[in-house]
């Protein structure tokens, strides 16, 4: 079964075009076209061709346009003779008016035997070869020779009626209009007058009887009963009659005898039914086929005689006189002009369709009777059913139309991507008939989109389509070997994807579509700019930092963007606005912003783990070494390690590093060192291990602890005979006295200086690294910078000064306390020597120097050398009752003195000069010097200084003395140091000047 034996629903070529007349469920398209013949033939039995077998062929001279609007059949012909035989060259004006072109490759008449009667080939072109100048011959000499085929010739051709079923039509017809040559066909109801007068011995059986029957029944229940033009209730007893008869006939034909009562019946049914008007008034034409939509498909069956059997493609040459030959049955069918050329309209597009768009001339041809239709439908007096049809039938061709041009890319490519051009005026002007109707029958402002709104539309949704379906394809996500990708890879792919895509849509389908809309190619740029931005924006929602895979990613995003921006300007140079519309909608990826806040992201990550380091340490961290060799905190180990690869890791990211982002990332660095600085350094403060300042008293001869040590002398051991035991025992095992809460202090700050090499270390790596960008606005140049971890560096030396002030007082007030501020001079200074301290101070400075780092040593033992000369500057200012010197110990306390001096300034191979162990010596020299003078000129002094001091005049006579703050910064010019000396000179005049001067307790 052709295409044109499917009238009622969709095509079977294209499933997607249903048909806007509706479907006749009870009545098979073979059906409808028998039935049109009949109605045709019927219609045209007066014409030349139908009146008889032997007729002349039938030519119409009328014209090409009839002056009521719309087509008009009609072929002139040119005609001559040559050789006495009349020559015949068809052109036909609607050919030619639609764009459709000759069947140049046979006569413009089919061809038939002049004798055989209305015998014809089995296709209207089954003809002999001949040239088009041959003609045929009327005279009856020449058996052989073959003459054009009539009009109706063609016609039961075309529409596939056989001989045999047009013999009985005819003879019908003779039998019916006996002496009624007159009557108008709109006065007869055909189906009824051949059930009438055929009988079954017309029939080569009685199933075909039956059947044949059977059509013309269904036919009558359908005009009458199921599509009337004329409404009809349900109720009607007419109706209820004629329904009783089709079921009869369902089994058996009805008896169609003169003396049937069925058929008396039968005919008075019809008759009544068909001759109805709508007001009850009498009425000229019978109503059996004018009920929509019987009456559109009848029509549309005759209409698609029109197309060449061979080829359907083309359109026959005798166009012209078959349509004006259809029009006779429009007071039949109830149709107009208006209604004939919208049915033209649908076949001519349909046969299109069903053709598998092989042929744009049709196309072309529906797009011109399109003109029209809009003709048509700015007339006024528009019946409402013309009106219904017509936006079901625009609204079919424009959905289909709109199914296609709204994925453009799948059903049109490089080689037919030429067939838009035609398709796209007539989705186009559908819209814009469409819109004059909802305009002009609703009664309401309808707002088409305009031409270039509506092709805009179908780019951007048939790019996203094509987007779509890149995404949706299995073979996206696997690579060559069928593995699944990784979301990285698939986004590279896609990429690579979307710019083919973009490149194949300004090469093959923007030349075309822009003739509509100037920026097409912009348009497809911009769709595809949004559709890869809404993909990559998934993508990076997943993404928690900057990885490798992501920085590849961002890049080929940001070339997928230049190329479609490149497009969208070069698109824009035509348009009215310059392109600032189209532009405004291309938001940027701004791949640049992006990888700059994952790169953030990704340093805050990396810096949160060194963060996890700190926080570990201050809860974990033991001060005890790993080994010999790394004598130095595990936890700094770890954060430094971790330090080194975050900028490694850095470095190695594909993007161009500037030097603002490597301030940031040196920022965060910086801030993490400072913090476990801070805590290296959390080790207390050296005021915490100096001893409490005994209160000041005056020594005097009659004192309880004079008398104590006088009593004492006969004994068998003297003090300084215990202090020889224990320095021989300190000779025999020599030990120092360094505790193991020092040594973890000395841990600490080998830690500072193992973090100041590394961060030294990862400066360098910053400075030097060639991946540096220069920035055009530095931080460096603002804040005059000098380096990167500047703070961090100056943090740690702090922290490392703090750390060996704190190592060196409790080395000394705390490990070392035993020997020398709570025994040195204790009691006696002959007796109570500082060699045994010196020794202990030997062995303590040997396992200061095995612990501690060679860069820090110096400092370490600076700090000790500092903390051991308070100590002794403590003893002699400030040892409390149980240390009293005389001017004769001047210089033995001044020996002892040099003998610390110089175990600092021989320990180690010049980490201490004599130069700075003389500077730091000058204050406990300058406190030895005064000890050294008579209590006279120290009291003198003393009463200068302290005048001076407070402000009173030198030798106010009466005037009393302040007592001098201590301030602990003791030197020769202070007066609370003169004072002291003082406080531990044991004789008179020291004595009476503290008793008389300041009431001072003596001691007990």
């Amino acid at each position: 079964m052709t295409c044109r034996d499917s009238l009622s629903g969709p095509a079977t070529a294209e499933s997607d075009l249903f048909s806007p007349f509706g479907k006749l469920d009870n009545i098979h398209p073979d059906d409808i076209r028998q039935t049109a013949y009949e109605l045709f033939f019927t219609s045209c039995r007066s014409s030349p061709g139908f009146g008889g077998r032997n007729a002349l062929s039938f030519y119409s001279s009328s014209d090409f346009s009839n002056g009521e609007g719309g087509w008009s059949s009609g072929s002139p012909t040119t005609r001559g003779r040559v050789n006495g035989l009349v020559q015949t060259t068809p052109t036909s004006r609607i050919k030619r008016a639609l764009g459709l072109k000759m069947l140049r490759k046979s006569p413009s008449r089919t061809m038939s035997p002049v004798r055989g009667g209305t015998s014809a080939p089995t296709s209207p072109r089954g003809y002999e070869k001949t040239s088009p100048a041959n003609g045929f011959n009327t005279l009856p000499s020449l058996p052989r020779l073959r003459r054009p085929m009539t009009s109706a010739e063609i016609m039961r051709q075309q529409m596939k009626v056989t001989e045999q079923s047009d013999t009985r039509l005819r003879k019908t017809l003779v039998r019916t209009l006996v002496g009624q040559l007159g009557r108008r066909a709109e006065t007869i109801v055909l189906p009824l007058e051949l059930i009438r007068h055929l009988k079954p011995s017309e029939f080569n059986d009685y199933n075909e009887y039956h059947f044949w029957q059977r059509r013309q029944l269904k036919m009558l229940e359908t005009g009458l009963l199921l599509y009337p033009s004329v409404p009809l209730d349900d109720s009607n007893s007419l109706a209820t009659c004629l329904r009783e008869i089709l079921r009869a006939s369902e089994t058996k034909p009805i008896d169609t005898g003169k003396n049937s009562h069925t058929m008396r019946t039968l005919s008075n049914t019809v008759v009544s039914l068909a001759w109805r008007s709508p007001n009850g008034t009498p009425t000229d034409m019978c109503h059996w086929a004018d009920g929509y939509p019987l009456n559109v498909h009848l029509y549309v069956s005759l209409l698609q005689a029109v197309f060449d059997l061979k080829d359907e493609t083309l359109v026959l040459d005798e166009v012209d006189e078959l349509l004006e030959l259809m029009k006779k049955t429009w007071s039949t069918l109830g149709l107009n002009r208006p209604i004939h050329n919208l049915c033209f309209t649908w076949v001519l597009f349909k046969q299109y369709v069903v053709t598998s768009l092989s042929e744009p001339d049709l196309l072309c041809a529906a797009h011109t009777m399109m003109a029209e239709l809009a003709n048509d439908a700015k007339k006024s007096d528009r019946e409402a059913h013309y009106v219904k049809m017509l936006s079901s039938m625009l609204g079919s061709m424009q959905g289909w139309a709109d199914k296609r041009l709204m994925n453009y890319h799948e059903h049109f490519h490089r080689g037919t991507v030429s067939q838009i051009e035609n398709l796209l005026p007539l989705a186009l002007l559908a819209s814009s008939i469409l819109g004059e109707d909802v305009t002009l029958t609703d009664g309401v402002n309808f707002v088409m989109d305009s031409t270039s709104s509506r092709v805009d539309g179908y780019i951007r949704s048939s790019v996203k389509n094509a987007f779509t379906k890149i995404i949706e394809n299995e073979n996206m996500t696997k690579d060559e070997d069928g593995k699944e990708m990784g979301a990285a890879e698939v986004l590279l792919q896609l990429a690579k994807e979307t710019e083919d895509l973009a490149l194949r849509e300004r090469e093959s389908f923007s030349p075309v579509l822009k003739k509509w809309l100037s920026n097409a190619a912009g348009v497809a740029a911009v769709t595809l700019h949004q559709c890869y931005g809404a993909v990559l924006k998934q993508y990076l929602a997943g993404m928690g930092t900057l990885k490798q895979e992501t920085v590849t990613v961002l890049q080929r995003a940001g070339k997928l963007e230049k190329v479609l921006v490149q497009m969208v300007v070069e698109d824009s140079v035509d348009c009215e606005d310059g392109g600032i519309g189209i532009v405004r909608e291309m938001v940027p990826y701004e791949i640049d912003s992006i990888i700059l806040r994952l790169l953030k992201l990704w340093i805050d990550e990396r810096l949160a783990k060194g963060k996890e380091v700190c926080l570990r340490a201050k809860d974990s961290e033991t001060w005890n070494p790993k080994s010999k060799s790394e004598p130095y905190a595990q936890s700094a180990v770890e954060l430094m390690k971790l330090a080194q690869e975050i900028v490694d890791d850095f470095f190695e990211k594909p993007i161009g590093i500037t030097d603002d982002l490597v301030h940031d990332l040196a920022d965060g660095l910086q801030h993490l060192f400072r913090e476990y600085t801070t805590f290296v350094a959390s080790c207390g403060a050296r005021q915490r291990y100096l001893p409490t300042l005994p209160p000041l008293t005056r020594c005097h001869r009659d004192s309880k602890f004079i008398k104590l040590w006088k009593m004492a002398g006969p004994c068998a051991v003297t003090l300084d005979d215990g202090n020889q035991v224990q320095a021989t025992n300190e000779g025999l095992h020599p030990r120092p006295s360094t505790s193991r809460g020092t040594q973890r202090v000395y841990i600490r700050l080998n830690t500072l200086h193992y973090l100041l090499t590394h961060i030294q270390s990862l400066e360098k790596t910053l400075t030097l690294s060639p991946k540096i960008v220069p920035s055009s606005h530095s931080r460096c140049a603002d804040q005059s910078c000098s380096s990167y971890f500047e703070h961090a560096t100056n943090a740690i030396q702090s922290a490392c000064q703090h750390v060996a002030e704190v190592a060196a007082y409790r080395l000394i007030f705390l490990d070392s306390n035993s020997v020398l501020y709570e025994s040195l001079y204790l009691y006696d200074v002959a007796n109570a020597r500082i060699k045994p301290a010196l020794r202990t101070m030997k062995q303590n400075l040997t396992l200061l120097s095995a612990i501690l780092n060679d860069r820090v040593q110096a400092l370490a033992i600076k700090e000790v050398m500092k903390a051991a000369f308070e100590a002794f500057l403590m003893v002699l200012l400030a040892g409390g009752s149980s240390r009293v010197f005389y001017l004769a110990d001047h210089e033995m306390i001044a020996e002892d003195f040099d003998s610390l001096k110089k175990v600092f300034c021989t320990c180690g191979e010049g980490l201490i000069s004599q130069d700075l162990a003389d500077r730091e010596a000058e204050t406990v020299e300058g406190v030895i010097a005064l000890m050294g003078q008579q209590s006279e000129q120290l009291i003198e002094d003393f009463i200068i200084l302290s005048s001076e001091t407070s402000g009173a005049g030198v030798g106010v006579t009466g005037a009393k003395l302040p007592m001098p703050p201590t301030t602990g910064r003791w030197n020769r010019s202070d007066p609370n140091t003169i004072l002291r000396i003082l406080c531990h000179r044991n004789d008179r005049p020291a004595n009476q000047f503290l008793k008389k001067s300041f009431q001072m307790a003596k001691r007990r």
